[in-house]
């Protein structure tokens, strides 16, 4: 038999850009597998958790703007993939999962390993295909590449082996990838636009990560406007870095002006952002507008004055023109300086951090930041290191910041840092690492690292806690309960692997360890960073009901005999008030 439909896959797949594949083989991929090594151009990266390998897909896709393709083998194998293909759908990314199937004889059967792809998928996936005739395999392919493309977002072939194995079609079967559009709105909506800002006394923008190819038409709209500029965690690696107009983030990760600066303006435009969070986006007086390529996102955070369909690039750059310039700056210097001095808080355990002990994770991640390439890549996993990358880890223009922003899923820090380093080979690449996060999954792939002689430099924030839960838990007025646990040194359980392990006590020694880390070439690193586990953060604006829940909590512990916790959370984190 001549060319097979596992074949014509993967010429389909290889020939829309996709450069690797991450999984685990079985049996129903089998012969996607031996199509994959006969094909030779997609490179097979073999990990032990099909979950990992969605991760650090997730990361390649993003960044290179190429679709990434993952597989797990039917049942067990495919399930693994699932929570990697929300948050690729979350973030984004163009994901195309190769699952496989039970062989069409027994569809419908209850057979071992059976799952409707359909059902299951349907949360997680822009198109689920399932592929039961050799026939449909250049519909399904290519309908599958398209829209993970286009879309950006993962999508699913689901592929029993004998359909697999079956002879493939004749034909053409290459490709046509579209090509990204030029989307903005009318001019008459622009119109309108130009005229609420050019009637406004004062503007302020909000960016996300729809402003990724849109910074320089973003500053260009705060020089002419005089408009202070705050971002969203995702918006933060366009928007932070070189910009005169910059007032940081809001939210409970918030520092700086923006939380004032976009409750105070006339008018406040919401570029290319989702942003989750309403109780930090304003009512009342404030005009808003959005703009935003997905019409789903459009005022479902926040009632709008003005909603508009396009691209913040192309959107921008056709608004510029119609807006005339302001003169009075008194805005945007205000919340700026405001912006400055809560950077002298915001660091006060950076700048203190040599002298104290347990080592302050902002020291930690502030020393980080200086000593990491201008261009470093870090991924944080959700929870208190996601705080110390949007707050200590400094932006510049080829520096990257990348977590699960949207999802909010637990150990991704290190197999997003895994993908990366692979599309970026020899980059500087860091993961934030909970010590929660780490034992879950990151663990499990660390020979995956070694193996490879990936340059992954973890960075675990070792509390023996899940410090976001107990803060969540603190700020709805509840007893901190299930969150702390043991661990081991895992720098020794690094070394154990054959990567390089850096244990990490003492202040005095954490520019060194990082420095040491950083420089090294052979592989992946772990540096275990034993951090103060009472530390917090203080945001730009507290929500009452926040403070109001947080004082019950700590009156909670009191009365259960946690006096000793409230003491030291006290002492430790007095200089954020």
């Amino acid at each position: 038999m001549g060319r097979n439909v596992a074949d014509m896959l993967w010429e389909m797949l290889e020939k829309a850009g996709v450069k690797r594949c991450y999984g685990i083989v079985g049996d129903a991929l089998n012969p996607v597998i031996d199509a994959l090594r006969r094909n030779g151009k997609v490179e097979f990266v073999h990990v032990r958790n099909e979950e990992y390998g969605v991760f650090a897909a997730v990361a390649e896709a993003y960044f290179t703007g190429n679709p990434v393709v993952v597989c797990g083998t039917a049942g067990p194998g495919v399930t693994h993939l699932f929570n990697g293909l929300m948050d690729a759908r979350k973030e984004g990314a163009a994901v195309i999962a190769v699952a496989g199937d039970v062989e069409t004889e027994l569809i419908d059967t209850a057979a071992l390993e059976e799952l409707n792809p359909y059902k299951f998928f349907d949360a997680a996936a822009l198109y689920v295909g399932r592929l039961v005739n050799p026939k449909q395999a250049r519909a399904v392919i290519n309908t599958a590449i398209t829209t993970a493309i286009g879309d950006r977002g993962p999508t699913v072939i689901s592929l029993p082996g004998d359909v697999a194995a079956s002879e493939a079609p004749d034909g053409t079967h290459t490709v046509a990838i579209p090509a990204k559009p030029v989307l903005r709105p009318a001019d008459a909506e622009l119109d309108k636009l130009a005229r609420l800002i050019n009637d406004a006394k004062t503007v302020a923008l909000f960016g996300g990560d729809g402003c990724r190819h849109a910074r320089n038409e973003v500053l260009a709209l705060a020089a002419k406007v005089k408009a202070p500029v705050g971002y969203s965690f995702r918006g933060k690696q366009w928007l932070e870095h070189d910009n005169p107009y910059a007032t940081g983030m809001t939210g409970l990760l918030g520092y700086g002006g923006t939380y004032n600066a976009i409750h105070n303006a006339d008018v406040l435009l919401l570029l290319g952002t989702d942003f989750p969070f309403s109780e930090f986006l304003p009512n009342g007086n404030v005009k808003k507008v959005q703009i935003d390529v997905n019409p789903k996102h459009l005022g479902r955070r926040t009632a709008l004055d003005l909603s508009l369909i396009g691209d913040v690039q192309a959107t921008l750059a056709a608004l510029l023109p119609k807006v005339v310039e302001k003169k009075e700056s008194n805005f945007v210097e205000k919340h700026v300086t405001e912006t400055r001095d809560f950077d002298e808080l915001l660091n006060h355990y950076v700048d203190k951090g040599p002298g104290i002990k347990p080592i302050r994770p902002e020291f930690l991640a502030g020393t980080l930041s200086s000593l990491a390439s201008d261009d470093a890549m870090f991924f944080a996993d959700t929870g208190t290191a996601c705080i110390w990358m949007a707050r200590h880890i400094k932006g510049s223009a080829n520096r990257r910041f990348f977590a699960s922003y949207s999802w909010a899923s637990m150990a991704h820090a290190a197999p997003n840092a895994f993908g990366a380093q692979l599309a970026y080979p020899g980059r500087q690449t860091i993961a934030l690492c909970g010590d929660g996060g780490f034992t879950m999954l990151q663990l499990g792939d660390l020979p995956t690292l070694v193996e490879r002689k990936a340059r992954v430099v973890h960075v675990i924030l070792n509390n023996e806690s899940l410090g976001f839960v107990k803060i969540e838990q603190q700020e709805a007025g509840f007893v901190p309960f299930g969150v702390d646990f043991k661990n081991p040194n895992f720098a020794r359980v690094a070394e154990a692997m054959g990567a390089k392990g850096i244990r990490l006590e003492d202040p005095g020694d954490v520019k060194e360890a990082i420095a040491e880390a950083l420089a090294y070439t052979d592989g992946p690193v772990v540096v275990d960073a034993v951090v103060d586990p009472y530390a917090l953060s203080l945001p730009a604006h507290v929500p009452l009901h926040v403070a109001k829940s947080y004082t019950l909590s700590l009156a909670k512990q009191v009365l259960s005999g946690r006096m000793d916790d409230v003491i030291k959370t006290v002492e430790r984190n007095v200089r954020l008030v």
